[in-house]
């Protein structure tokens, strides 16, 4: 039987509308075979590479981090809080000096209270699953105003062992007055000034300029420089160059002092305080260890950061790794405003002495008040008058030292000016 040409039409025709009705979705299709179809659309989730995270929208929010960044923030805070308004009261009302170290110190317990006061906005935002409701303005202040405190704090801890070298060299009167010639102020205020100035003058462009990408739903993690922001990449490399360079201030200027201060203790035992000058010299350098622990570590690898900011390259789990550590350094750069009131009272005996004084008062009378409101003076110290009307706090730690064998409480150890 031979086939005729008309059903051979029919039978084409039948075929390719039954074609023409199946779905023409690669969805549909099984997944190894639907990037075959989608490599040529532009709107298909394969069409993108996957070496280039910063269009992908690679996350860095890492759910590992987020409880132990708000507890150490959190810790921060509270101690950082109480230790520099402590010093501070100590500073403004207590400590009668006038001398410039006085007022690099005041200006450093200032930075790091503002520091101190962005950090529940990042336990806020940590606790939150890191999620940020205020808008990317808000971020942006917070974020700029930690930064710009914690570089004061760094300078100004560099004015200060520059200071103390000039006035061990014993040409400190001389510098000054060179350097303000026809000023009516002291040096160290007007260098405050102008740090406070230039600081503030460059904080508003930094709020002012938009990032690369906008996300109002995410602050203080990870961002691209590689188009817009990319100023403020070039901004934070200078910033990190002024680290160093005060650091190698420091280094010389601690490693001076300490030198000449072993050398004198060496040669003249017999001055009077030469015994102190050893003791002077390894708190200096105690000083420049703890600012190397806290600001070293993240300002080696702040360079590595703004590399990773600025190029269009690498993968998204590399970049996740730079944001992590970046994390981690930073906190130990936080931690700092903590300890910058142990390094105030290790950096001037007489501030060390004036707030002693201070909390031993506060102790005896606190003593005193819990005496009296627990024992009788005819029954528990008959011979002691601890409960005269006259009775001085120093005299009541005193009694007390001699009733309950507390020694120290009244005493300071013999310390001199630094």
């Amino acid at each position: 039987m031979i086939d005729s040409p008309e059903g051979d039409v029919a039978t084409m025709t039948a075929f390719s509308s039954s074609y023409s009705s199946l779905p023409t979705s690669t969805s549909s299709l099984p997944l190894p075979m639907s990037p075959l179809f989608s490599a040529t659309s532009s709107s298909s989730p394969f069409s993108i590479s996957p070496s280039s995270p910063n269009q992908t929208g690679c996350s860095f929010d890492d759910a590992a981090l987020r409880l132990p960044l708000a507890a150490l923030y959190s810790l921060f805070f509270v101690f950082g809080l109480v230790g520099n308004l402590f010093a501070l009261w100590v500073f403004l009302f207590l400590h009668s000096s006038r001398n410039s170290v006085r007022v690099f110190l005041i200006n450093c317990a200032v930075a790091d209270l503002v520091l101190l006061a962005c950090l529940p906005f990042r336990v806020f935002y940590h606790v939150h699953g890191n999620q940020w409701v205020l808008g990317s303005v808000a971020c942006s202040v917070v974020g700029n105003l930690f930064y710009m405190n914690m570089y004061i704090s760094i300078t100004l801890l560099g004015l200060i062992s520059l200071d103390r070298y000039v006035r061990l060299k014993g040409k400190g009167g001389a510098w000054r007055r060179a350097a303000l010639r026809g000023c009516g102020r002291p040096w160290s205020w007007v260098a405050c000034g102008a740090l406070w100035g230039l600081s503030l003058a460059a904080l508003v462009p930094m709020i002012a300029t938009a990032e690369d990408k906008e996300d109002g739903g995410k602050c203080f993690q990870y961002k691209a420089r590689s188009s817009k922001a990319k100023g403020k990449a070039y901004f934070n490399a200078v910033l990190v160059l002024l680290f160093w360079l005060v650091f190698v201030m420091l280094v010389v200027s601690y490693a001076k002092i300490a030198s000449r201060l072993l050398r004198a203790s060496r040669d003249k035992p017999d001055l009077p305080n030469a015994h102190r000058y050893q003791r002077t010299a390894k708190k200096s350098f105690f000083v420049l260890f703890l600012f190397t622990v806290c600001f070293g570590p993240y300002h080696a690898f702040r360079p590595v950061y703004i590399l990773s900011q600025l190029s269009e390259g690498g993968s998204c789990d590399y970049l996740q790794r730079v944001d992590r550590t970046n994390e981690v350094m930073l906190l130990l750069s936080a931690f700092n405003s903590c300890l910058d009131p142990v390094m105030y009272f290790l950096l001037s005996g007489s501030v060390r002495k004036t707030a002693l004084r201070a909390l031993g008062r506060r102790l005896g009378k606190r003593l005193v008040s819990l005496n009296d409101a627990t024992s009788n003076s005819s029954t528990a110290f008959p011979n002691s008058g601890v409960n005269a009307p006259s009775a001085t706090p120093r005299a009541s730690i005193s009694a007390f030292n001699s009733t309950l064998h507390c020694t120290g409480l009244n005493t300071l150890p013999p310390t001199g000016q630094q």
